[in-house]
């Protein structure tokens, strides 16, 4: 099943259960929701067609059964509530009602942080264990990542960043001993979450987001420590689609530095939006060469087409790295006049 019908599906059921409890508790419910997510369950039920009683039971029945498990996982953690409804429903039942489980809370643990100023967050983080710092900001957005990094001290912005960078999942436990810690702090509440965080990709958008001070000290102190986390935190920061927003002058220095066979193959791979990028920047005899090798190149694994397409970015990076063309960040730089 797609993830799209999966989540009309799941859309659907919780349409149903929000009528069946009627509509004086069903806008107790709706309290706890956000706009988007209150527009979608409105819209839901306002198209549901006439549901037969066997399919509302059924729906009802598994909504029961996600909220014995959730208060199973609150009470014991996740061995505890997987061998209580195994015991109870089934190993297989018992499988599919956590992962329902893991999914449907994926976004809900520090919900509240994305109300906190950096600021504020600053104030409680700065004296906490890298590893918890490195836990929050994985769940904070990007801007607000990045306001809280750039300002901790320098050896603590090269843990931390390393620690989110490696940083692949948590368990429900640890992760809902941390919220309760900053829940106290910030006197707010929320629910518990199960969830993959952090990552390159996420640091990356941080880093993106920094001042390039930050990001150039970063990067280079990170680079001494650990090259191969560094290189590939790098690749995420600039890929070869990123291109397509240089400003044409730099583009037209990219291609005075690039080899034209390494290009033509590059953009046998490229949405047309890149490929235009550059076709737009090139003279018109070297517009026609390029496209009509491109047209009757035949047999090209991906692989090699994300081989040059790595080359040239990384040529990219180096024309930036000498002031030769500016690459654009994660925010637009101020223009001094």
């Amino acid at each position: 099943m797609s993830p799209k019908v999966e989540k009309s599906d799941a859309l659907r059921k919780a349409a149903t259960v929000v009528v069946s409890l009627g509509v004086e508790t069903a806008s107790e419910v709706f309290k706890y929701l956000h706009e988007d997510e209150i527009e979608k369950l409105t819209t839901a039920i306002a198209t549901m067609p006439a549901l037969s009683a066997d399919v509302v039971e059924a729906t009802m029945e598994e909504f029961y059964n996600l909220c014995l498990a959730q208060t199973y996982v609150t009470e014991g953690g996740i061995e505890y509530a997987r061998a209580i409804l195994e015991k109870s429903l089934g190993v297989a039942a018992a499988t599919a009602i956590l992962n329902k489980i893991a999914k449907a809370l994926q976004v809900k643990a520090f919900d509240f942080i994305y109300k906190v100023d950096p600021k504020q967050l600053l104030v409680i983080l700065q004296n906490e264990h890298p590893q918890t710092i490195a836990l929050i900001l994985s769940y904070c957005s990007p801007d607000q990542a990045a306001a809280i990094l750039s300002e901790l001290p320098r050896d603590v912005q090269i843990d931390v960043v390393e620690r989110v960078a490696k940083m692949d999942s948590t368990s429900p436990e640890i992760v809902r001993d941390v919220e309760k810690l900053i829940e106290r702090k910030l006197l707010m509440s929320e629910s518990v979450d199960m969830t993959e965080i952090g990552g390159k990709k996420f640091i990356a958008t941080v880093l993106n987001s920094t001042d390039r001070g930050t990001e150039k000290f970063i990067m280079e102190e990170l680079s001494k420590k650990d090259p191969a986390l560094s290189e590939e935190i790098r690749n995420c920061m600039f890929v070869f689609e990123d291109i397509a927003l240089l400003d044409p002058i730099d583009i037209q220095k990219l291609l005075q530095n690039i080899d034209i066979n390494d290009l033509t193959i590059a953009l046998k791979g490229a949405s047309k939006e890149i490929a235009e990028a550059f076709y737009e920047n090139m003279s018109v005899r070297m517009r026609e060469t390029v496209e009509e090798e491109t047209k009757y190149l035949r047999g090209v694994r991906l692989s090699d087409v994300e081989d040059r397409q790595q080359k040239i970015v990384n040529i990219a990076r180096k024309l930036a790295d000498a002031g030769e063309i500016h690459i654009v960040r994660g925010r637009k730089d101020d223009i001094i006049v």
